[in-house]
């Protein structure tokens, strides 16, 4: 069986799942790529306390505007394109493992119907170090 080169993370489960929702939804896979990676960095920024709650004014009709027409989110001034996914999920737990393993495994159990929670650590149990 192929290992992962680094731990498989909760971050990675849920990247991978919200790209697979994504994609039912009919977003294009670049862009699912991106938003799971974006989501996820997100979620994890919050749970961990490194985003500002957004105390700010309101974003303005211009910059609503600006963000509808970018084709991926920005996090802390950087776009999370399919690039960063692959490169932030993908390359560090290794393609082989990730296109023969990781992602099938993800893939099947969500077209099972279980729910992100419900796998979000078993399944990565079978690739622990």
């Amino acid at each position: 069986m192929i290992k992962p080169k680094a731990k498989v993370r909760r971050f990675d489960v849920f990247a991978e799942y919200t790209r697979l929702e994504k994609l039912q939804e009919g977003l294009a896979a670049d862009e699912a790529k991106g938003y799971g990676v974006w989501l996820a960095k997100v979620v994890a920024a919050r749970k961990f306390s490194r985003m500002k709650p957004d105390r700010g004014r309101p974003p303005s009709k211009e910059e609503l505007a600006e963000r509808a027409t970018r084709k991926f989110r920005v996090l802390g001034g950087i776009e999370q394109t399919d690039q960063v996914f692959d490169h932030d999920i993908v390359d560090r737990m290794g393609k082989a493992f990730y296109r023969r393993v990781f992602a099938p495994a993800i893939r099947k159990a969500f077209k099972s119907g279980k729910s992100y929670r419900q796998i979000r650590d078993e399944i990565r149990e079978a690739w622990a170090p």
